[in-house]
């Protein structure tokens, strides 16, 4: 049987579709490029980096590139990127390869281990070395939570962690924070007229999303009524995990059920999957949500993706699903952090301004 899908042309994007958002975010806060000074030439290694003052700076600097996606001046011309994911990544490898090209770079990847020296038994001091002579910045995924801070001893160009097992992913964390603040942007005020219950269906202390998005929650803790974490079984927090989150005014209750606390909630953050090893394991498994769930009017769901059986699609057409902006928003989150650890500020305030455009949600 002939396949329909060959005989129409693609639907190809307009490219504006929900672009009020990102405008909106630029207009609602006032621009401070010199906060992102410190990020030059700077690894990336956790959340904790990231005060408030930078984490909304480079969230308002991804609007504008989301905004105008092909930016008029290419700032990494002649520079290369090394994209090692010894992890199975997509969005994230392909986000940061995709934000690197956007401004005019090349890439060269790593996607498997086993063609490597490490392979052999070669110490990440050594690649480090290696590293240093063949790209301008490193993106690092590794299984392992030790080898982004081993490999930065010898590094002599910036390296950003891309997911290091169970411990951080603190790109992941600001793409969400992005989403957050497109989708209100009040939440960067220091007196917001309405506080936020977000609810995290997750495990603190084994999930590297979760973990970094916590840590930049405290950045927003102003904003925040309350953290609902859901989820069961033993070693649920790492030790201190709690206590730093609560000193910094966040105000956090845990749940083992969803259905009681769903109605209350603003943000719905779903996540099922940690790595652990060379593997994955699937925890908070007996939650589901789906269109039927009882979603309070005007919630919105967020999930670092991929997902699995705990996040249905039948919530893919609903207005609750701000997954899939929250991954294409990482992009041009990825591209704001890349300019802002490789150029001048100068470079990163003479960005064209954006102007409102009608366009879909």
């Amino acid at each position: 049987m002939r396949h329909p899908f060959p005989d129409k042309p693609v639907q190809m994007a307009s490219g504006v579709d929900g672009i009020e958002r990102p405008v909106a975010l630029i207009e609602a806060l006032p621009e401070r490029p010199d906060t992102l000074l410190d990020l030059a030439y700077r690894h990336v290694l956790s959340a904790h980096q990231f005060d408030r003052d930078s984490m909304i700076e480079l969230c308002r600097l991804a609007a504008q590139f989301e905004s105008r996606p092909r930016p008029i001046h290419l700032p990494l011309s002649g520079k290369i990127l090394i994209s090692a994911f010894y992890e199975p990544s997509t969005r994230t490898r392909l986000s940061f390869e995709s934000a690197w090209h956007r401004l005019g770079g090349d890439v060269i990847s790593i996607t498997d281990r086993s063609s490597t020296g490490i392979a052999k038994g070669e110490s990440y001091q050594d690649v480090a070395e290696m590293l240093s002579n063949y790209g301008d910045v490193v993106v690092l995924r590794e299984s392992s939570e030790k080898a982004a801070h081993e490999m930065v001893a010898s590094l002599r160009i910036p390296l950003i962690n891309a997911g290091n097992g169970v411990d951080e992913h603190p790109t992941q964390a600001l793409a969400d924070i992005y989403a957050l603040l497109k989708w209100r942007p009040e939440l960067a005020s220091d007196d917001p007229e309405r506080k936020v219950h977000i609810g995290i269906i997750g495990t603190p202390s084994k999930m590297r999303t979760v973990r970094s998005l916590l840590l930049l929650l405290q950045n927003l803790s102003p904003a925040i009524e309350r953290i609902t974490v859901v989820g069961s079984g033993e070693d649920f927090w790492a030790e201190g995990q709690l206590e730093e989150l609560e000193a910094s005014g966040l105000v956090i209750d845990h749940t083992d059920e969803l259905d009681p606390v769903l109605p209350e909630l603003d943000v719905v953050y779903i996540n099922s999957i940690a790595w652990v090893g060379d593997s994955f394991i699937r925890l908070a498994d007996h939650i589901r949500l789906n269109s039927d769930s009882p979603l309070k009017e005007g919630a919105i769901v967020m999930h670092p993706l991929a997902r699995g059986e705990e996040l249905d699609e039948s919530l893919d057409d609903t207005p609750h699903n701000w997954y899939f902006a929250q991954a294409r928003g990482a992009v041009f989150l990825r591209m704001a952090l890349l300019s802002a650890m490789t150029q001048r500020i100068a470079d990163i305030a003479d960005l064209p301004r954006p102007s409102l455009q009608n366009g879909n949600n």
